[in-house]
């Protein structure tokens, strides 16, 4: 503090940070917020706010990420763009998106928005938008940045770079918050579990215990991570076939994990030892 501020009483103000573990809790398709948060690359979804929060004309679009990893930006058109994945972010990734998108809405067309690092108190995601489910696009790549009758060559450049990053990911029908993607050498499933975080560890281990945690032949079940609260099981799968064809298998196991997840019956012996192995290779991302 400087002695001009000490000689006149003021204090600068402190922001305190308090980490929120399951941030999307209570949102309609919480699963979805933490899938497009962690595992896909493009993909956008209109947001629908509560009355006192809306601006007419002004539309609010959530992105997976923004150019140079942006928490906002808005268009000449009025669009406000928020995004998920960004450089800066608080202990409460709920209030920093509400936030940003509230400085969006400030924000007049097409200007830079300016986001605080730390927000402090005020709503979040759970009081601004109504409890309505995300409609996602998974885009194949992030020309949904662009304005229609952009000429820029620089921009353009930009996101063609950006493009080159993305590596080809898919929605499954089977379950909310499923993804398949395909990498250099082999393909993935990873499907954001919703839930009791105890009864989906559960109900995991009674499936691995049974050999039945696989998806079919030539499947192997990778471990699983822990992001944002939720746990996330992930399977390697065969480079080849594409994602619809793994629709079936993941639905087969879907039924057999809701079964698996509604036992209320303690955990055998052979079970206790799957759970172990289960969250022994477990990751935990923030």
């Amino acid at each position: 503090m400087s002695k001009r501020a000490k000689k006149s009483g003021e204090k600068r103000q402190k922001i305190r940070d308090v980490f929120v573990p399951r941030p999307f809790e209570g949102l309609p398709g919480e699963v979805q917020w933490v899938a497009l948060r962690e595992l896909v690359p493009a993909a956008s979804a209109p947001l629908k706010l509560k009355p006192e929060f809306a601006v007419e004309g002004r539309e609010v679009i959530l992105a997976t990420v923004l150019p140079m990893a942006w928490p906002a930006m808005t268009k000449p058109d009025g669009r406000v763009f928020v995004a998920l994945q960004r450089h800066v972010q608080s202990g409460d990734i709920s209030r920093d998106i509400a936030v940003a998108i509230l400085r969006g809405l400030e924000t007049q067309p097409g200007q830079p928005v300016s986001v605080p690092a730390l927000p402090g108190e005020g709503p979040r995601l759970q009081d601004i938008l109504e409890e309505v489910p995300l409609e996602v696009t998974v885009h194949e790549g992030f020309e949904f940045w662009l304005d229609s009758d952009v000429d820029d060559p620089g921009v353009t450049a930009g996101v063609e770079r950006a493009n080159e990053a993305i590596y080809p990911t898919k929605a499954l029908a089977a379950a909310e918050g499923a993804y398949w993607c395909q990498v250099v050498e082999k393909s993935h499933i990873r499907w954001v579990l919703g839930g009791d975080e105890d009864r989906g560890l559960n109900a995991l281990a009674r499936l691995a215990a049974r050999q039945e945690i696989l998806l079919g032949e030539g499947t192997k079940f990778a471990g699983m991570f822990r992001a944002h609260g939720l746990l996330v099981p992930v399977w390697d799968v065969p480079l080849e076939p594409q994602a619809a064809e793994w629709e079936q298998p993941l639905a087969d196991f879907v039924k057999r994990f809701t079964e698996a997840y509604g036992s209320d019956a303690e955990l055998s012996p052979a079970e206790r030892q799957a759970k172990q192995g289960l969250t022994a290779r477990q990751l935990t991302l923030r």
